[in-house]
């Protein structure tokens, strides 16, 4: 494992992070076994990904309880916790109020039955809190010691500014993989110049990136890949023609695609750390090697071709 310091903080972080959507529960999964989900932590844990990211609106907060029962086996400087408030499940709503923000992470200490969490994000910006107030009352948090590192995430170029605008924001979770290279327009070059870490989600393009679909799949009703852009028809026969050329550049480096897409990842300017999710163990085991691939000037070239 690899580790790299978040941006303008003394804290360490494994450049592999855990992504625990799936852990507890959420409305885009269901038959998940609770068991298998703090499994994974301790997976993680134990093979030096030290990064784990949660929100209290994964499972209603089921997920945060559930990684704070698996952290109680763990000494505190062995693991950086990163949560998220801002997006209110009891109201279906987004709320970036001062007021709301600071209960919602008091509520995620107790769920976490943590006395701090290490980086606490902004979820979604609502559209009607200027997120700068929102990020001051943060600041105020971490000056409390409730927080160590200030984030915001699926933020655009200007909410960022905004944001930052007291250069308090340490980091900045977006989806970004090989297949959505939105961010590298302007969100990128700002976080490279301004000093704030690129936190990577949705590394694998929701399962596209793990090279095993094919032009016969069949989403069935309910699942909430059939609205995204990625899957829909031509666009999805376009997609795996990419997958099926970087299939060949991860033969030739000896790994996967999967984890040739993670090391991509990590190989851009600006980007600290990527946080795949997983239900089980074995995919946290599977993306442990990912850490290590050198990508060479003509790697990124020819996949750069291929993209």
């Amino acid at each position: 494992m690899k580790y790299t310091t978040l941006k303008k903080t003394d804290i360490q972080i494994s450049t592999l992070g855990l992504g625990t959507n799936a852990v507890g529960g959420h409305n885009l999964y269901n038959r998940l076994d609770e068991e298998d989900g703090k499994h994974m932590v301790r997976a993680a844990l134990d093979h030096g990904v030290t990064f784990l990211d949660t929100a209290d609106v994964y499972g209603e907060g089921r997920s945060e309880e559930l990684i704070g029962e698996v952290l109680k086996d763990y000494g505190r400087n062995q693991y950086v916790i990163a949560t998220k408030g801002g997006s209110d499940w009891r109201t279906n709503s987004k709320n970036n109020d001062p007021a709301y923000m600071r209960q919602a992470l008091e509520d995620s200490l107790e769920r976490l039955q943590l006395d701090y969490v290490d980086l606490y994000y902004i979820h979604w910006p609502d559209g009607k809190t200027p997120i700068r107030e929102s990020v001051a009352e943060l600041a105020k948090l971490r000056d409390e010691g409730k927080i160590r590192a200030i984030g915001v995430s699926n933020v655009s170029l200007a909410q960022l500014k905004e944001a930052n605008a007291e250069d308090d924001v340490n980091a900045v979770q977006l989806a970004y993989h090989m297949l959505n290279r939105e961010i590298e327009k302007d969100i990128l070059p700002y976080c490279v110049e301004n000093d704030i870490s690129i936190i990577a989600y949705g590394p694998l393009a929701f399962g596209l990136l793990g090279g095993k679909y094919t032009k016969e799949l069949k989403l069935p009703e309910g699942d909430f890949r059939r609205g995204l852009p990625l899957f829909q028809e031509g666009e999805f026969e376009k997609n795996l023609a990419i997958v099926e050329e970087l299939k060949k550049v991860a033969d030739k480096k000896g790994t996967d695609l999967s984890n040739l897409a993670l090391a991509w990842l990590l190989a851009q300017p600006g980007v600290d750390a990527v946080i795949p999710g997983g239900k089980k163990p074995e995919q946290v085991k599977s993306n442990l090697t990912a850490a290590n691939i050198q990508l060479s000037e003509e790697d990124l070239a020819e996949i750069a071709t291929i993209l």
